[in-house]
């Protein structure tokens, strides 16, 4: 799994102070384009008295759209390195907004890239970050009689069970990352092995989780 695709593990603010200039860093998880733009609107319009909201975000697999807004910063000096920030610690389908309100004390163009990307690394640390992970979706089938015991195998070897139906048969659902080159195969082997080759894994397709890194 590339590195770039790790979200924020929460949405959050951090705040921090320079100079006597405040600047506040607004953080949301976001899955598109139009989601970051709203949420860039609406801290806009709740700190609208402030000096400036400069903004950046990146969405979609690796961060491939990625946008920043200086807001009236001198060119350069607080999208560029908010979106920096972003791209180094390989996140995605995130917004930062930060919200500076100006203490009378001007930093130079130099002294606005390092608050700017000091505010957003600092807010980045509070909230914490999850890796975006592969996995497959695998159904296993099994009489009413072998569910329990399949259930306590899984989860004691820590396989992440998502559903267990309970219809004609006991259907199990399984998400197995997928971390190789080999797939399943690993899965499949110790599923054969536990129930002696009586159960076996169906692919399901796939689907991307957030865990911890």
């Amino acid at each position: 799994m590339n590195p770039a695709n790790r979200v924020i593990a929460r949405d959050g603010a951090h705040e921090i102070e320079i100079q006597r200039s405040r600047f506040l860093c607004s953080l949301a998880r976001v899955g598109d384009e139009e989601s970051a733009a709203a949420f860039i609107a609406g801290i806009r319009k709740q700190h609208w008295s402030a000096t400036h909201n400069c903004s950046a975000f990146r969405v979609g697999p690796d961060g491939a759209i990625a946008r920043s807004s200086d807001d009236g910063e001198p060119a350069g000096t607080a999208g560029v390195p908010m979106l920096e920030v972003l791209a180094r610690r390989g996140l995605t389908d995130t917004v930062a907004v930060v919200t500076r309100y100006f203490g009378g004390t001007k930093l130079g163009a130099g002294g606005l890239v390092r608050a700017y990307g000091r505010a957003v690394a600092e807010a980045i640390d509070a909230v914490g970050t999850l890796r975006r992970a592969r996995f497959a979706v695998l159904e296993i089938a099994v009489g009413y009689a072998e569910a329990g015991r399949l259930e306590h195998m899984l989860r004691a070897a820590g396989h992440r069970i998502a559903s267990i139906d309970y219809g004609g048969q006991a259907r199990f659902t399984v998400h197995v990352p997928l971390t190789g080159a080999d797939g399943t195969a690993q899965f499949d082997a110790w599923l054969a092995e536990q129930t002696g080759g009586a159960a076996a894994a169906v692919p399901a397709g796939t689907v991307d989780l957030d865990v911890p890194d």
